[in-house]
């Protein structure tokens, strides 16, 4: 299918062939009909793309702070990696459409195939001929209401969740400030409410536009029209409320808000316009400022979005689809008029001449949409049959023949892969990079061009079916790793998983279970850091022990922005168990064994935790896993004491061992190498060879094993004993 892409870093715009979205429980596949271009936050989008580098940067300081802290905690290659791979991406553009029901989902039951609806969201309704869209993000048409003004479902709901924040009644009067898409919608909404509207807009069409649909008097925000307008209106004493819908870096709106305002009016901020507050204005009349938080309540929360889970309405009566459905319905009762907004219809095919032309000025517009054309469906061709390989009792496989590359397969694409895996696989020799599974295509399609995969899909059957896939890299989101490694076990792939294996016990049982249904052992999880050059090197110069050793492991881990997933722990596990086997396995690598017992403590909500690990000889690990540190100090520093001598690593920079003699790594700065490089290179050699994994199968369900301990103990406050992993 085609989709609409952007690429951040050179600001091309392109009309790309990506593999179509799959079908998945609690959502619908919908085909597109028309899809609306927003003509201020999109364009703002597109224009950010042209900039330079420092214009992207001064554009976005927000994103600057997180690449500086990037840098302190990550080092400047590895984060020079992470930001080039997301600037140089395909971004997708488009919010607002509406389509037809192609396919149904498990667990939807309001829509059928053939149904119309209007979908909503930045991730799920795309400028592309099929979009897969949640339950909460779209809603069914009404009848009678055309599909290109059902299109407007999306930008209609962010009108009307701004106008709801300002709580307008009968007879009030309010000042609009802009006058584009969204302006013209909330000057419509106020005039059906029964406010009188005032609108400012620097663009003459714009305000004839407005008050031919409703709008008392509209003028240039710098005129006396304006002022005189409002002042006849309210009889001298200022609107009601002023609703922000301009853009640009101009702070004229708000000041001429709190100019036209009355004695403790409403101001409500729906676009993106500067916000410096004249501090004296707004406290002598003691304006109220709300903001707008886009479609509604459910925006940005995932339990909403993604999981369909409603609020409820006696708690709360418009969430972001119940917007949506309103929108839709004063649409189809004529209470709001969209066709006079519609000031141009483009082929979806015509999608980028389209954009260049809104961008040079040459199509000056309110609103545009893109009209699709509709394509038979195509028969899915029939999945070859794969024989899974013999595994010997000795945990070996057969080996590839020669001279022919390991053919490997990944499912998902992200942050993670994206930086710290897959560059160190491309160009490297024996290896070819088969396949990308992801459930979006667009980020199929940019791992195919970044990366040259040979095939992107969202197929995940048809990949575990392939026999020239040789091994499958799981680097999806926590909750999904072991389901998918169990799978990819039985389909006979030798598999890398990102960590964590399980985030329970269940889900390691299973994993087991699979690796013993299948005699299938070919599994390596993403404990990088035991390959790190420079801890290899710090052990060596350590030498064999005779006696117990401690050791202590000191992770700064620091607190996690707001809306990361890593604070789903009812769906994606605690942070510890998603990270935690990151740090045992380093602890029991460096002791020489897996650990037998397992202790935990925790502050007040288990911020800080202190994890004390037992292993057969007497030896002792403790990890202290902080978030309250501070953030310019190391992320990791281990300790390691037995027999008088110490083993010192400074965040995989410098380390150290002191004995007899002491060694010190290199004074000069070097990057962080935890390992990455030198685990793929041995997974992949396991692969091509059919010689042992890595990594034992029993000390990697060991580990698994001790991190999922520490909520055990947790709960219980006493020390968990841990059975010999099978």
């Amino acid at each position: 299918m085609k989709q609409v892409v952007q690429n951040y870093k050179s600001g091309e715009l392109a009309l790309l062939d990506v593999p179509a979205p799959g079908c998945k429980p609690g959502g619908v596949l919908v085909r597109t009909a028309y899809s609306l271009i927003s003509t201020g936050t999109e364009l703002m989008k597109v224009s950010e793309a042209g900039m330079s580098m420092v214009g992207k940067a001064r554009s976005r300081p927000d994103q600057v702070a997180k690449v500086v802290q990037s840098v302190a905690t990550n080092g400047l290659p590895a984060t020079y990696r992470k930001v080039m791979g997301k600037l140089d991406s395909y971004t997708p553009l488009g919010y607002s459409l509406c389509g037809v029901v192609e396919e149904v989902g498990a667990g939807i039951d309001d829509v059928a195939v053939g149904d119309l609806v209007a979908c909503a969201g930045n991730e799920h309704a795309l400028h592309a001929e099929v979009n897969w869209v949640p339950k909460n993000l779209y809603a069914p048409v009404p009848d009678g209401l055309a599909p290109r003004h059902a299109a407007f479902g999306t930008v209609g709901s962010i009108a009307l969740q701004g106008v709801r924040q300002g709580e307008p009644q009968l007879g009030e009067v309010a000042l609009v400030i802009g006058l584009g898409l969204i302006g013209q919608l909330v000057a419509q909404l106020l005039t059906a409410a029964g406010v009188r509207v005032v609108g400012a807009d620097p663009d003459p069409a714009r305000c004839a536009l407005a008050e031919r649909l409703g709008a008392a008097a509209c003028g240039d925000p710098g005129s006396a029209a304006v002022a005189a307008a409002v002042a006849e209106l309210t009889g001298g004493h200022g609107v009601d409320q002023v609703y922000l819908a301009a853009g640009g870096g101009s702070n004229e709106p708000v000041e001429l808000a709190a100019r036209l305002c009355r004695d403790r009016g409403r101001v409500v901020d729906i676009g993106k316009c500067r916000l410096d507050l004249p501090w004296n204005a707004y406290y002598e009349k003691e304006l109220d400022v709300r903001f707008s938080r886009s479609y509604g309540p459910g925006r940005y929360d995932p339990s909403y979005e993604l999981e369909g889970r409603d609020y409820p309405i006696g708690y709360v009566r418009w969430t972001e689809r119940r917007n949506l459905a309103c929108f839709l319905d004063l649409a189809a009762r004529g209470a709001v008029d969209v066709e006079p907004l519609v000031s141009h219809v483009a082929e979806f095919d015509e999608a980028v001449e389209t954009y260049r032309s809104l961008e040079d000025g040459g199509l000056k517009a309110v609103a545009v949409l893109f009209r699709y054309a509709g394509r038979p469906a195509e028969e899915a061709a029939p999945a070859p049959v794969v024989t899974v390989p013999p595994v010997s009792a000795a945990g070996r496989a057969p080996g590839r023949p020669a001279g022919s590359p390991v053919r490997l397969a990944f499912v998902g694409a992200g942050n993670y892969a994206s930086s710290m895996l897959l560059p160190h696989l491309v160009g490297r020799e024996g290896v070819e990079l088969s396949t990308v599974v992801t459930t979006t295509a667009l980020s199929a399609a940019n791992a195919r061009h970044k990366f040259g995969f040979a095939r992107a899909t969202t197929d995940l059957d048809a990949v575990l079916d392939d026999p020239a896939v040789d091994a499958v890299f799981v680097v999806t989101r926590h909750s999904s790793h072991a389901e998918l490694t169990r799978r990819a076990l039985l389909a006979g792939k030798a598999v890398f998983v990102e960590k964590p294996l399980a985030l329970t016990g269940e889900e390691l049982a299973g994993v087991l279970e699979a690796v013993e249904k299948s005699g299938n052992d070919r599994l390596q999880v993403g404990f990088n850091r035991r390959f790190s050059p420079l801890l290899r090197e710090a052990g060596e110069r350590f030498g064999a022990r005779s006696g117990p050793a401690s050791l202590r492991y000191l992770v700064n881990a620091g607190r996690l922005d707001h809306g990361s997933w890593y604070l789903r722990q009812d769906s994606e596990g605690s942070r510890f168990a998603g990270e935690g086997g990151h740090f045992v396995d380093t602890a029991s690598w460096l002791i020489g064994a897996d650990p037998v017992s397992v202790y935990a403590a925790a502050t007040p909500g288990n911020e800080d935790l202190q994890v004390v690990l037992g292993y057969p000889d007497g030896s002792t690990a403790t990890i202290s896993y902080v978030t309250s540190g501070a953030s310019g100090f190391p992320k990791e520093t281990v300790d390691l004491l037995a027999d008088g001598r110490v083993l010192r690593l400074d965040d995989f920079v410098r380390a150290s061992v002191y004995g007899r003699k002491r060694w010190v790594s290199s004074r000069l700065p070097q990057a962080r190498d935890k390992g990455q490089n030198a685990e793929l290179a041995a997974f992949v050699r396991a692969v091509r060879t059919g010689g042992p994994m890595p990594v034992p199968l029993e000390s990697l369900a060991a580990t698994t094993a001790a991190t999922l301990a520490v909520r055990t103990s947790l709960a219980t406050g006493v020390p968990v004993t841990l059975a010999a992993p099978r």
